[in-house]
């Protein structure tokens, strides 16, 4: 039973094949007439641009152009790989491993069958070879594994990278000779030979120069956002004013404000005059962080001292 299921079997895949690779085969002639007319007509225009000196259009236009030129060499191989292997479906039947003369043509197949979405019998064909062969042998043809057998040519013509400047500049002298044009590429080619400025980077720069101006001093001055909680919590402690006394602590802390002023005074570079407004915005809260934090100083002074008293206080009380 199983000697007629794999007769079967094989029958079926070498029917399905050959029908998968002639309207492949078919669709890809198709595709390249369409394409070699669309590719005229597009050279037509850019030759149209350069002439009528619009340089900046032609130059996006003929990336367009090698894409499309790229796209027609690649399907020009896999037509020839497609009747290749449909030529050897007797030998693929009949073997069970992949034949090394036909590992390139078959892997290149699978390899471009997602990446070639006008001809959707590719997917088939890859699909027909994942149950002859297995998932191992099409994933290591689709994500280009060492010893894949991938033709060199259809990755490099389906990549999507970017093209050079050199390659798009010979494309435009070669327009410009098809059509008799005559074209001065001096500003083309300093143009694509001309690094651009990271405008990423700048703004970072910028950002970070703004974040350093704004940062507040090491030497213990208190951030803008800091300063109204400490205001607030002076005009709540006033009322201990009068019991406020000479001690050792006002003295050091008046000490220690005249340090941070001599030290920030010591420690103040002259800037340039197109940051003369942020130093003016940064003196200026600097010095409300000074009398913020001398406030606070003497509120906390007389906090001490009232707390003293009303001890003191008690303690006679308790005497008595």
């Amino acid at each position: 039973m199983s000697l007629l299921n794999q007769l079967f079997n094989r029958g079926v895949f070498a029917t399905r094949c050959k029908t998968c690779l002639n309207l492949a085969i078919s669709r890809i002639k198709l595709l390249q007439n369409k394409r070699d007319m669309h590719l005229k007509q597009m050279r037509k225009e850019i030759g149209q641009f350069l002439q009528a000196g619009q340089e900046a259009i032609a130059r996006i236009r003929v990336e367009h152009i090698i894409r499309e030129q790229n796209t027609w060499a690649a399907y020009e191989i896999l037509e020839l790989f497609c009747e290749f292997v449909l030529a050897r479906v007797p030998i693929i039947e009949n073997q069970r491993e992949c034949p090394s003369e036909l590992r390139e043509a078959i892997a290149s197949i699978i390899f471009a069958a997602p990446r070639c979405s006008d001809v959707p019998d590719l997917l088939h064909i890859k699909n027909l070879f994942t149950t002859k062969y297995g998932k191992e042998f099409v994933s290591a043809a689709s994500e280009l594994r060492p010893d894949s057998g991938v033709n060199r040519m259809i990755i490099e013509k389906l990549s999507v990278s970017a093209p050079s400047g050199e390659v798009k500049l010979k494309v435009l002298r070669e327009i410009a000779e098809e059509y008799n044009i005559t074209w001065d590429s001096s500003k083309t080619e300093a143009e694509f030979r001309k690094n651009h400025e990271d405008l990423l980077g700048g703004a970072k720069q910028v950002s970070a120069e703004a974040t350093l101006s704004h940062t507040p001093s090491r030497n213990g001055s208190s951030s803008p956002c800091m300063t109204e909680p400490s205001i607030k919590s002076v005009h709540d402690k006033q009322e201990y004013k009068r019991l406020e006394a000479p001690s050792p602590s006002n003295n050091n802390s008046w000490l220690n404000t005249n340090e941070i002023e001599q030290s920030h005074k010591n420690n103040d570079v002259p800037a340039g005059d197109a940051k003369s407004e942020t130093r003016l915005q940064s003196s200026d809260v600097l010095e409300k962080a000074r009398a913020a934090i001398a406030s606070a100083d003497r509120a906390s002074a007389a906090a001490r001292a009232a707390a003293a008293l009303v001890q003191s206080n008690w303690i006679i009380e308790a005497g008595r």
